[in-house]
């Protein structure tokens, strides 16, 4: 038998050391959304800087499919909740765009400035305003700290009210932290400031799910250890309390690449998150 052991918590959690050319991808990011966000100005297709809430970084960007939506699609960042704003990933919206919904991102506060407990606040106040500007189904999506943050507005509390949380049907964390206790023993906790009374109270993987939730986890196969373990982890202990959950590896893809599904308007990532039925 092969024990698992994680002697060091910092590099755990680490992961632009362990990705191809690992540095590069923030500014290319950031690039491509600023040309998908002209590019749909041009169209009248995008509502930016929407405000939910006072704080500067209390904004959101809603972008428009060419016809009446089906729908909305909520897609929320990462980076591990001290960094990056939604202005790096609007040309994520492509593929839900291709498939007439509608796609909203938000900023958030970030730590220090604020815990993890006030910027699940900011998430819940974000869904709730933009599911007040798009009738139809919400889906949700986030990636990495934004997949703790997506499946925490389904877990017991909720922050969402019970108008809008009837309308989500189903969740999609990628490479998505769903128990956040580990993360008390790397470097980054003297940003984030975890305690473990805010960590188990914001765990997912330690919450009930909310009645009737669909669940999909994703996550690359070359990803680090911990978030393999942190994507198996949740649709495990949700399946035994009720939900409808799944887990998948995607072949070749690591934590920055994985999130390129949402690109493909045709790919299993967005059929996983807006398609008819959970994947088995």
């Amino acid at each position: 038998m092969l024990l698992h052991h994680v002697a060091d918590w910092t590099k755990a959690y680490s992961v632009a050391p362990y990705v191809p050319d690992g540095a590069s991808y923030p500014e290319r990011w950031a690039a491509d959304a600023a040309a998908f966000r002209a590019a749909l100005d041009a169209q009248g297709r995008c509502r930016l800087d929407i405000r939910y809430g006072e704080n500067p970084r209390q904004i959101m960007d809603l972008f428009i499919p060419d016809a009446a939506p089906k729908g909305l699609m909520v897609f929320v960042h990462g980076g591990f909740w001290k960094a990056f704003d939604k202005s790096s990933w609007s040309h994520l919206a492509t593929g839900a765009l291709a498939r007439g919904f509608a796609v909203a991102m938000p900023s958030y506060r970030l730590c220090p400035e604020v815990r993890i407990s006030d910027i699940v606040t900011d998430i819940g106040e974000a869904i709730t305003h933009s599911a007040g500007l798009v009738d139809g189904p919400i889906f949700l999506s986030g990636h990495s700290a934004g997949g703790h943050l997506v499946t925490r507005m389904l877990s017991q509390p909720s922050p969402l009210g019970q108008a809008t949380r009837s309308r989500i049907r189903r969740c999609l964390s990628i490479a998505g932290l769903h128990d956040l206790r580990p993360l008390m023993q790397a470097e980054m906790n003297g940003i984030l400031r975890l305690d473990l009374a805010e960590a188990e109270a914001h765990s997912p993987a330690l919450l009930f799910p909310v009645p009737n939730v669909e669940l999909v986890a994703w996550a690359g196969s070359a990803e680090r250890a911990e978030f393999l373990r942190q994507n198996a982890l949740l649709p495990m202990m949700w399946c035994g309390l009720g939900a409808r959950a799944a887990s998948h590896v995607d072949p070749d893809r690591h934590h920055f690449d994985v999130i390129d599904g949402l690109l493909d308007h045709n790919g299993g990532m967005l059929e996983a998150l807006l398609g008819a039925t959970v994947p088995n």
